[in-house]
């Protein structure tokens, strides 16, 4: 995994608007195996060659709850970071990602509200340049005042 920042914390003291982090990680066959074992999807079309070649994405996909953890894996981790905690997500699945596709995955700061240390921000996921998914993230910021 590439990522932009080291992790931690951004606490909502330090949080500006504007300001972004992301990830680049390739999407691999362990990596959609796993995620089926844990979220106990088995749909053939993230499985099954033969299966998901008779489908309008002829060929196999990964879960696209798979890509959209990449946002969570930014929000958890580097904006805001620890001590995060999601209070909700919209999505909305542009193309398919498939096995081997680096996934870059971006987080930015589109609104806070320091007094209930609210922050939302702008998502995306993109492969190649193309956007795969698309969303915002209203979430719980960390406070110094707390720590």
């Amino acid at each position: 995994m590439l990522d932009n920042l080291p992790r931690g914390t951004i606490c909502i003291e330090d949080i500006e608007m504007g300001m972004s982090r992301h990830l680049r990680k390739q999407v691999t066959d362990q990596d959609i195996e796993m995620f089926a074992q844990v979220s106990t999807d088995r749909n053939p079309v993230h499985l099954d060659d033969d299966y998901a070649q008779d489908t309008i994405f002829e060929g196999r996909i990964a879960h696209g709850m798979l890509t959209a953890g990449l946002i969570s894996a930014v929000i958890g981790e580097q904006l805001p970071g620890h001590g995060t905690v999601y209070m909700g997500q919209t999505l909305k699945f542009l193309a398919p990602v498939r096995p081997g596709d680096v996934v870059y995955a971006e987080v930015k700061v589109v609104d806070i509200d320091h007094a209930k240390r609210r922050v939302t921000l702008d998502c995306h996921c993109s492969v190649d340049g193309k956007k795969v998914l698309i969303g915002e993230a209203k979430v719980l910021a960390p406070s110094r005042k707390f720590d």
